[in-house]
């Protein structure tokens, strides 16, 4: 109850120190999610592909969502993004495959985000090393808005982490990457790397992971909540 209520003012005071509408919206929202099971609560499975992973410096340049409701993930409401950036990708394209020629599709970094708020709002946000994700979108918000706000998220991640160090004293390198995280729960190999498959794959990462603590209607956002 101590844990749910810290998390449940960390959203209010963020609510209520945010100028936009739309941030003291979103954060708003969420409160009633914290409490709720796996099952029950509005979930969205999110990936992003970028420049780099220095987020003062790297641009994002897709982002891919993916809706799970009732423990179950939605492919028919996935949704994916391309943005426009400044310059090239650069080298980057040999991680990702996305291509300078692909952007001209894209859409402004201000549009992608004003779609992200509004079909993330009233979702707890589901990624693999969230806090990464996070920081993008942390620094987009800034570019778009001029302002910004911190964001909760479920971290597939960390949750394979705590779990792999209840069992070992010391983790093997590599070991709580997606794909090393998914073997461990017999989940399929997708060789694709983008953003829509990415999250896709965390979203499956997740529901296998809760099941193993007993299942989607027993555990509960804020137990997983850092």
């Amino acid at each position: 109850m101590l844990k749910l209520s810290l998390l449940k003012s960390r959203l209010c005071w963020r609510a209520f120190r945010a100028e936009h509408k739309q941030l003291k919206s979103y954060q708003r929202a969420l409160l009633s999610e914290l409490d709720k099971s796996i099952y029950e609560a509005s979930l969205v499975a999110l990936d992003l592909e970028m420049t780099g992973l220095n987020s003062s410096q790297d641009q994002i340049l897709s982002i891919g969502l993916i809706p799970i409701e009732r423990g179950q993930i939605i492919l028919q409401r996935a949704e994916h993004r391309l943005v426009q950036i400044r310059g090239s990708v650069g080298n980057s394209a040999v991680i990702h495959g996305i291509l300078d020629a692909h952007l001209t599709q894209g859409e402004t970094l201000d549009a992608v985000i004003a779609w992200l708020l509004q079909v993330t709002e009233g979702k707890i946000l589901v990624a693999h090393h969230a806090p990464l994700d996070l920081k993008f979108i942390q620094q987009a918000l800034l570019a778009t808005l001029g302002e910004t706000t911190k964001f909760i998220g479920l971290d597939t991640l960390a949750i394979e982490k705590k779990r792999l160090l209840r069992q070992h004293e010391m983790l093997e390198k590599g070991s709580l990457r997606l794909g090393a995280s998914r073997q461990r729960y017999n989940l399929p190999v997708y060789a694709a790397h983008n953003a829509i498959i990415d999250a896709l794959a965390c979203g499956e990462l997740l529901l296998a992971q809760v099941a193993d603590m007993g299942g989607a209607e027993r555990v509960k956002v804020c137990d997983l909540l850092e």
